[in-house]
């Protein structure tokens, strides 16, 4: 028995050793040293503080802000400590209402705005933490945007569309919108 015991224990401090603490330094020292931003949560400052994260989605209610994704995590929503989806499918009628309860909170929010609500507006993504929105959510919200903060529409239009990033090395996903660096660069307007 001491014959094998010790061949064990040396390749379990060995394996330990080699995965629990080499590796994870050499990948964290990478990426400190390739991607320090991203490798530290993409964080956001502002004055000093912490705005946000360019990962992560927020929320917004005013109406002089652009509202990003639903959320679905609990137990309130944009919680990064718990990120989830709804599991509920599209023949869901939790889902169903769901949908229909957040339209009608849309077309509440602006009144005047009849062209048809982008699904991601009113769906959750599979996290529940999506900083993005597409394109056509953004430009979907931009008469209730600038009604509430005063400004011309064309104005809001044309920020909404310098923040729209396309696909990742121009290949992978869809054009989209990061709804805290829109929200950002609209308060920086003056």
């Amino acid at each position: 028995m001491p014959s094998i015991l010790r061949p064990c224990l040396v390749s379990f401090v060995l394996l330990s050793g080699l995965t629990g603490v080499l590796y994870p330094a050499a990948v964290t020292g990478v990426a400190q040293a390739a991607f320090p931003s991203k490798a530290n949560g993409s964080l956001i400052l502002q004055d000093g503080k912490l705005a946000g994260s360019s990962l992560l989605g927020q929320p917004f209610a005013d109406s002089k802000y652009f509202w990003g994704r639903p959320s679905a995590t609990g137990p309130f929503p944009y919680n990064a400590g718990s990120s989830s989806a709804s599991n509920l499918g599209p023949s869901n009628p939790a889902l169903v209402d769901a949908v229909k309860g957040r339209i009608a909170a849309l077309r509440a929010a602006d009144p005047g705005n009849d062209a048809p609500v982008p699904v991601d507006l009113v769906t959750t993504s599979a996290s529940g933490l999506d900083p993005h929105v597409s394109p056509a959510a953004a430009r979907y919200q931009i008469g209730r945007v600038a009604k509430a903060r005063r400004l011309d529409e064309a104005k809001v239009r044309a920020l909404v569309d310098s923040k729209v990033e396309g696909p990742e090395l121009g290949l992978f996903g869809e054009p989209r919108v990061n709804v805290l660096a829109l929200n950002r660069a609209l308060d920086e307007l003056r």
